[in-house]
């Protein structure tokens, strides 16, 4: 029997407090309790107060100190609150501890977003990512050790008599292992998969563009804006999950693909990080990323600057990226921003500078070299030259009607051969 896990089930009357250790309390802390709020509130429940306690470091028992531990407990009970939730994850001890002195539901971060990605999750690709990373949270946080008693002897050459056996709390844990292996078989499964498709589209030479973004930056709505794509549009955080590829022409004729991605936020478990690996590797492979950003949002810059340390961490930070500023038509004034001397100002939603974002898309790919496979006349042996002087030649095969060649090549050159062979034809 398998257990599968699913969101929390929140109620309309479950109240929440926030709490956090901070070595000072600055706008950015301010900011990150908003967020969680925000990610509290798109679970289900309801945010009614706050603790924040200045300390060097997390208690590591409780994670807050003694008196904060009372404090946040007098203030569940006046604010009738039903769950307490950390802006960091806590360890398995900590949140442990904290239950059996609050007498009362704890959560972190982590745990939300999990949450929330395991309700929004909707094909079976994007479900079984959810639960690998749920079964990896939930794994070190079983109470206590199992313990397995020995055999109580056996006659020779008869069947081994056991004791009482495997405790429940030992058969979780090999339920979870065995569910987590199977679950990473099918994560492999989808990698050759996803691998295979980005194959296939190289061998088409059609670029790979992949969607970053901050979550609800509105990468959704200018996939839709950009290619009439259909992706799921809410203004709430994580509202897609499930990667979406279409294709898009550049105003140079070329045809690339858009693949959406699931959006980043600052503290994104290295649970999801792992899990979603499949769908990630998209941004990994990528010609070119495509970052949008919520320009109206009151810390559009943290965001940017978190989205690059995401993609620091998948080892994708020196791709070539295009920034595409949205929600100009939602912001009160556009903030400078010197650190962004290229970046361009969009509205995917009233479709405002799409053809100068998609002319730097093409601007962006212009130097990217694109893969052909081609049949070149023994006649032509000018254009084979061309292939390699210029590209680097993968494979060459001789046939009765020419020669096969399969190069890399940038998009220039791979013009003008096309464009000779359709000649001499």
């Amino acid at each position: 029997m398998v257990t599968t896990f699913h969101s929390v089930q929140y109620t309309e009357r479950e109240k929440a407090v926030l709490f956090t250790v901070v070595r000072e309390h600055t706008p950015e802390v301010d900011s990150l309790l908003d967020e969680l709020a925000a990610l509290v509130e798109s679970a289900g429940a309801s945010v009614v107060g706050r603790l924040v306690q200045l300390r060097a470091h997390p208690d590591p028992a409780h994670f807050l100190g003694s008196g904060k531990v009372k404090e946040l407990k007098d203030l569940l009970c006046t604010l009738g609150g039903d769950v307490a939730i950390c802006d960091d994850e806590l360890s398995p001890s900590q949140q442990r501890n904290l239950e059996t002195t609050l007498e009362i539901k704890v959560m972190d971060r982590t745990q939300v977003i999990l949450d929330i990605f395991a309700a929004r999750a909707s094909s079976a690709e994007g479900k079984l990512q959810v639960e690998l990373a749920q079964l990896a949270y939930l794994l070190p946080r079983l109470r206590g050790k199992g313990v397995l008693m020995s055999g109580l002897g056996a006659s020779a050459g008869g069947i081994r008599t056991r004791g009482p056996g495997e405790t429940k709390l030992e058969y979780d844990r090999r339920r979870i292992k065995s569910r987590m292996a199977d679950l990473k078989r099918q994560a492999d499964e989808l990698d050759r998969h996803r691998s295979l498709a980005r194959s296939q589209r190289a061998a088409r030479s059609i670029p790979t563009i992949a969607l970053v973004g901050y979550t609800n930056a509105g990468k959704s709505s200018l996939l839709n804006a950009l290619t009439e794509g259909g992706a799921l549009v809410e203004d709430k955080l994580f509202a897609t999950l499930d990667p979406l590829a279409r294709e898009l022409v550049l105003p140079d004729g070329r045809t690339v693909m858009l693949v959406d991605t699931v959006g980043f936020i600052r503290k994104l478990p290295h649970q999801l990080i792992k899990a979603f690996r499949a769908t990630l590797a998209e941004v990994r492979q990528a010609d070119l990323l495509l970052h949008v950003a919520d320009i109206s949002h009151p810390h559009a810059l943290e965001q940017i600057l978190t989205v690059h340390s995401v993609l620091a961490e998948l080892a994708a930070a020196d791709k070539p990226q295009v920034i595409a500023l949205n929600k100009i038509d939602a912001a009160e004034e556009l903030p400078a921003l010197p650190e962004l001397p290229s970046a361009i100002p969009i509205s995917a939603r009233q479709r405002i500078n799409l053809e100068l974002l998609a002319g730097a898309i093409a601007e962006g790919l212009k130097d990217r070299p694109v893969r052909v496979s081609l049949v070149i006349p023994f006649t032509r042996g000018d254009l084979l030259g061309l292939l390699h002087a210029k590209g680097d030649v993968i494979s060459v095969n001789h046939t009765a009607a020419g020669t096969e060649v399969v190069a890399d090549i940038l998009p220039r050159y791979a013009n003008k051969v096309k464009t000779d062979l359709a000649k001499h034809d």
